[in-house]
């Protein structure tokens, strides 16, 4: 695939890796860049879900284990967030691999660009508490709950799932952004991971493009991650909205069109 692909489209999406790392790190919502540049290359949906998977996998492990250092997330406490996302995320990917290539190519970029109107529109919670919500019997079903529907959500197309966690977990356990993106992290990076062994036992991984988009992805997330905690996320947002939707237009186009 790589000798076919040449160098000026190689770093455009080596750049464009770069910068869904570093806004995923901050915000939330990378995947709505790399998947749609994944598909303008002309890769079938499968294998671009796939490959972005590989991508990913490296930056939601820089971005989880630069929170879990700066303790903002705790394994422990998460834990049937994990294994509902785990299981998730597998059911997810396996039903991705049985719906045709027609029907993902026009479907993706709706999906896109649903998950960018909610993610830029959709009010942040205010919350100012710095403390994980005390232990009480509904917490480990909607862990559970949350795990398995973004889970399966991120295995099925993953754009925005980042920003979602942080959005949901915000509302329902009224955490500040920092811990909410913490978690996010951490969810992230499991279900991507957990995808990532599914497609790649399936056969959908290019993984030349994948490493490559992988390594511009992790020094994203490196530093979009010690940005978001020095900063915050509201100084992204307007180049990420742009971003997203010149490109998820441009599928919407190439798709319907």
């Amino acid at each position: 695939m790589l000798e076919l692909i040449d160098l000026s489209t190689l770093i455009i999406l080596g750049l464009t890796a770069f910068v869904a790392g570093f806004i995923d790190a901050v915000a939330g919502g990378g995947g709505m860049l790399t998947v749609p540049a994944l598909l303008s290359l002309g890769l079938p949906p499968h294998i671009a879900l796939g490959t972005n998977k590989l991508a990913a996998t490296f930056a939601s492990s820089t971005a989880a284990f630069t929170y879990y250092k700066k303790r903002l997330f705790s394994p422990r406490f998460w834990q049937h967030a994990f294994w509902g996302t785990l299981i998730g995320a597998t059911l997810g990917t396996l039903l991705v691999d049985v719906l045709s290539t027609e029907w993902l190519e026009k479907a993706i970029p709706l999906v896109v660009l649903i998950a960018a109107v909610y993610t830029v529109w959709h009010p942040q919670p205010k919350v100012d508490n710095h403390k994980l919500p005390t232990p009480c019997p509904k917490l480990p079903i909607k862990q559970w709950g949350q795990g398995l529907s973004l889970g399966f959500y991120d295995g099925v197309a993953g754009p925005g799932t980042g920003a979602f966690w942080t959005v949901s977990t915000m509302s329902m356990y009224r955490m500040n952004i920092l811990l909410s993106s913490g978690l996010a992290k951490a969810m992230n990076f499991t279900s991507n991971f957990t995808s990532l062994v599914a497609f790649a036992l399936l056969g959908h991984v290019n993984w030349a493009l994948g490493l490559i988009m992988g390594v511009c992805l992790m020094l994203g997330a490196f530093i979009g991650a010690h940005s978001a905690i020095r900063f915050g996320s509201r100084f992204i947002r307007p180049i990420f909205v742009t971003a997203v939707v010149v490109l998820a237009g441009k599928l919407a186009l190439d798709a319907w069109f």
